[in-house]
């Protein structure tokens, strides 16, 4: 009886070894993803994902996006499988160099639209699977302790009360950054968005080099506000960090997306894997405290908290920017390289011109005469320029010229050229506008 027993569970076992292998066969042994994600996104999707296909691994690659785009090109001839981020100009780059194939996901109830954005390729390269917008995080308690008022348009952050109290990431370090800058550029102008964006560095505390190191000061305390994409202040808050995260009414709302490269060879699983971020399992694991995305299914918005952004029935979110991925790739690199020239490798000479002219513009009042008005719109001036137009910048003879140059690397040819006449404009400029501030003091 005994052994009858053992070998019926032997066989049990070994028929649930084979279904399991069997199963496991049918998507594949592994899925290779690149990311720009940190690993409290990643780690919760892998896990459940994994728990659904036993025996097939998740093995993520974790490089911000302008480095996966390098790492794909590169590895084209043997690539991983799955390229996965915010930013969809990076989806963009990849798709005009035929590193992204077709894939119709077979999952249904699915929103179209976020805000005025689609969400999928109409050429069917690359899929939502969430979606984010930007905005301003800041730190209740910081706020209170240095008497700041919270901030809720970006023109706030340009008044002199946030000096030396705000934060942001470099765009050429991160996707988000970069969509960021250009939901300015594109909500405001050229002109008037660089000149927005160069006033609010003058306030800048820091440029990271990384884009959670500023939801992780802004946590902190290290400073009070910061500009971040919606889910790094949604999940602080969610975590309980004495944090607010409020959307500007010049923001974008777009997909976080996610595609399957080229030639990949594990097909299958990365199928799977797409299948499962659209499905009702997945959608809702963005609603877990670390991750808060916003889904691009209705219905699961129904277990979210109260107060949780919608932008499938909240019209107003995103309204008024129509956002471009084409304009934004066309211009990627240049724009990264020209707000490093004008602000990050700047910073201390952008931060006294700035001080300099609100010194003197509270120091005057209203008292100002002719002559130091005059002399405070010279700098104003000086200190919010840009050396190329929004017509060059889209120009492919000079946006061609760009590209990401890794660490230690110096860029070569046209690019290194724009790039020395930009550091000359900048310092040239601030210098100037610091001056024209502090003789305007002066001026009778």
């Amino acid at each position: 009886m005994a052994q009858k027993l053992t070998r019926r569970l032997l066989l049990a076992a070994a028929c649930t070894l084979s279904a399991t292998s069997v199963f496991a066969q049918s998507i594949g042994d592994k899925v290779i993803i690149v990311t720009s994600f940190s690993k409290d996104l990643t780690t919760p999707f892998s896990v459940a994902f994994e728990k659904k296909y036993p025996g097939t691994k998740v093995e993520v690659q974790n490089r911000n996006s302008a480095a996966a785009i390098a790492f794909i090109r590169e590895t084209r001839s043997s690539p991983p499988d799955i390229f996965w981020a915010s930013a969809p100009d990076a989806f963009e780059v990849l798709k005009k160099n035929s590193l992204l194939q077709k894939y119709q996901p077979k999952a249904q109830g699915l929103t179209d639209k976020v805000g005025t954005y689609p969400v999928n390729d109409p050429a069917g390269y690359y899929v939502g699977f969430a979606a984010s917008g930007y905005g301003i995080m800041y730190n209740t308690r910081y706020m209170r302790a240095n008497s700041l008022p919270a901030p809720k348009e970006w023109d706030d952050l340009k008044k002199p009360i946030y000096f030396g109290h705000v934060g942001f990431s470099a765009p050429s370090r991160s996707g988000t950054s970069h969509l960021t800058v250009e939901t300015i550029l594109q909500g405001e102008g050229w002109d008037k968005g660089w000149a927005t964006l160069i006033e609010i560095g003058g306030n800048f505390q820091q440029v990271s080099d990384r884009s959670f190191g500023v939801p992780d000061a802004v946590n902190s305390g290290q400073y009070g506000i910061g500009i971040v994409i919606d889910f790094f202040g949604l999940s602080a808050k969610a975590s309980g960090f004495p944090v607010e995260f409020v959307y500007p009414t010049v923001t974008a709302i777009v997909p976080a997306n996610v595609g399957i490269i080229a030639n990949a060879k594990n097909q299958k699983a990365a199928e799977a894997f797409v299948e499962f971020l659209l499905s009702e399992e997945g959608q809702q694991i963005l609603l877990d405290p670390k991750i808060q995305r916003l889904p691009v299914r209705q219905s699961t918005y129904a277990k979210a908290p109260a107060g949780y952004p919608n932008p499938i029935t909240d019209k107003s979110l995103g309204a008024k920017v129509s956002f471009n991925a084409d304009v934004s790739e066309g211009r990627y690199e240049l724009v990264n390289s020209l707000f490093d020239r004008v602000i990050t490798f700047r910073l201390k000479e952008l931060n006294a011109a700035w001080k300099a002219i609100h010194d003197t513009e509270k120091r005057l009042g209203t008292g100002a005469n002719a002559e130091a008005k005059r002399l405070l719109a010279e700098a104003r001036k000086l200190a919010s320029s840009v050396p190329i137009t929004a017509k060059e910048a889209s120009d492919p003879a000079i946006a061609g010229s760009f590209q990401e140059v890794k660490k230690d690397a110096k860029p070569a040819g046209r690019q290194a050229e724009f790039e020395e006449r930009w550091d000359s404009f900048a310092v040239k400029n601030y210098a100037e506008a610091k001056a024209l501030a502090e003789k305007a003091a002066g001026a009778k």
